[in-house]
């Protein structure tokens, strides 16, 4: 289970208190599972109604098309959440998995019982509820953020696309990328080699400046 430290950086238990989580966690019968780096910890094909509550490492949502190419959905961190009922399925001979990056331990509670209504109308339950709304919201925000990356034709222009985002959201020309740069070549769909040419192109146009994971936006 989480620690009270760590309920604190969960978008999911946001504003709930430990001992309320506590009494959640049991009356929702929920399971936590340990996994190492690589396992696939939800398979949206074959999981059930279930909301799965990353507690501990990292983990990525992947979508992974008929000729088995993997791209980059969401980054999940300490107190990401994932499930059927959360987020978005790809066509119809895509699948959709979570696979561990870290070893990581994973809460998984029914959704069915999240949802349904208390019988002692516990002001926790509630609010749970609410955040699971909220949850929602920000993952569809998200993936028209995506959309909008991989709309754009090229290269250049999905890396320029997905470093403006970071800057926006950062509120400032100079940031720290959210993931690796062979996880930012799936998450903009792009043959990590070409993507690696074209950040040299930026830099040596003056466009970018990097060290590292850290990306200032020189334009």
């Amino acid at each position: 289970m989480l620690s009270p430290q760590e309920l604190k950086q969960s978008p999911l238990f946001d504003g709930i208190s430990y001992e309320s989580y506590l009494r959640m966690i049991d009356c929702f019968q929920a399971v936590q599972k340990t996994y190492r780096p690589e396992d696939v910890a939800y398979d949206f094909a074959r999981g059930g109604a279930q909301v799965g509550v990353l507690e501990r490492g990292t983990a990525s949502l992947l979508r992974i098309d008929e000729e088995g190419v993997a791209t980059v959905l969401e980054d999940l961190r300490a107190g990401s959440v994932f499930g059927r009922s959360l987020d978005f399925a790809g066509g119809s001979g895509d699948s959709l998995e979570v696979v561990c990056r870290t070893p990581c331990e994973i809460l998984y509670i029914d959704y069915p019982h999240i949802l349904k209504r208390c019988e002692r109308a516990c002001e926790h339950h509630s609010m749970l509820v609410q955040n699971m709304l909220r949850l929602i919201t920000e993952k569809a925000q998200s993936l028209t953020a995506r959309v909008d990356v991989l709309s754009r034709r090229s290269i250049r222009e999905k890396l320029l696309c997905f470093f403006r985002q970071q800057a926006e959201k950062t509120g400032k020309n100079a940031f720290t990328l959210p993931f690796s740069l062979s996880m930012l070549a799936d998450y903009i769909a792009a043959d990590r080699s070409a993507m690696m040419r074209e950040m040299k192109h930026l830099r040596e146009e003056g466009v970018i400046r990097t060290d590292g994971r850290d990306v200032t936006l020189l334009e």
